[in-house]
């Protein structure tokens, strides 16, 4: 027998707004709760295609960050420690735990802190071509420079319909209903200005994040990354492997995984890889 339909709900954040969320398959005693982490600009159909595969064998949430999909904005600035507070508020509105986190990019670092915050409550993390302060690309002015000309341009993207051209392409290979949403949800102003709210506070999270590194203990850490060139240079993602590769190297419970198939967006073009290193975190079931 398959597992239940996926269902939609809202988790309420400590300042009263509400994050949407959609919750699939039921986990037996004792097995974790999945919980997935979009990178900037995306929502809980990012997970879409892996979402239902890890389903089959446990509780799953993926949710929209404020500003993206169906959660209204946030007023206050989107700093990494903002987004840390509303998915920790998420995960108390799903009860005790344990969790498994799963963050791509930006969701890296923030399903990162969120366990570092909450020892013994998140057993394991999958880290899906995670941003890394261990790569100085984000720290070269030439690139911050070309990232601040693209964000500033969302706004107008999406209102010529670039934006859904691309979020159509990147969305082909997922489910029909996640399809549609994605194209829908993805591209709109208010998608761009929810991007470019979160892109301000990136550099300086980072900076941050090499000053007063987080320990997220013996925690079980799968890091996925990319080996793909697409729109980065060969050097620069080296440069971001290599910064997964040491991640993983030095943490107690690190693995270090190649997405040979894949660039930088990884849970649409290998959903069936970031699904397998999932439920290796799992109890057999």
């Amino acid at each position: 027998m398959g597992s239940p339909a996926p269902v939609s709900g809202h988790a309420p954040t400590r300042d009263g707004r509400l994050l949407h969320l959609v919750e699939a398959g039921t986990s037996a005693p004792g097995t974790p709760t999945v919980v997935f982490e979009a990178g900037i600009g995306g929502t809980r159909s990012t997970w879409a295609a892996v979402q239902e595969v890890v389903a089959a064998r446990a509780r799953t949430v993926a949710y929209d960050r404020s500003g993206f999909g169906r959660s209204a904005p946030d007023a206050a600035p989107r700093t990494l420690a903002r987004l840390g507070d509303d998915l920790g508020d998420l995960l108390d509105h799903l009860g005790a735990g344990p969790f498994v986190l799963v963050g791509h990019s930006w969701g890296g670092p923030i399903v990162r802190t969120v366990a570092a915050a909450r020892p013994g409550q998140v057993v394991g993390l999958v880290l899906v071509d995670p941003s890394d302060e261990g790569a100085d690309l984000y720290f070269d002015p030439k690139l911050t420079r070309q990232q601040d000309r693209l964000t500033r341009a969302m706004p107008g993207l999406a209102r010529f319909g670039l934006l859904r051209l691309q979020a159509r392409r990147l969305a082909r290979r997922l489910p029909p209903t996640a399809r549609a949403e994605m194209a829908r949800e993805c591209s709109t102003v208010a998608s761009a200005r929810a991007f470019q709210a979160e892109v301000a506070s990136v550099t300086d999270d980072l900076r941050r994040l090499r000053e007063a590194p987080v320990d997220v203990g013996e925690v079980p850490v799968t890091v996925i990354s990319g080996t793909r060139k697409v729109r980065l240079g060969g050097a620069v993602r080296a440069g971001l492997i290599d910064a997964h590769r040491r991640r993983a190297a030095g943490l107690p419970g690190g693995r270090h995984v190649r997405a040979e198939g894949s660039a930088h967006m990884v849970p649409f073009t290998e959903p069936e890889l970031v699904a397998a290193e999932v439920l290796s975190l799992l109890p057999p079931g």
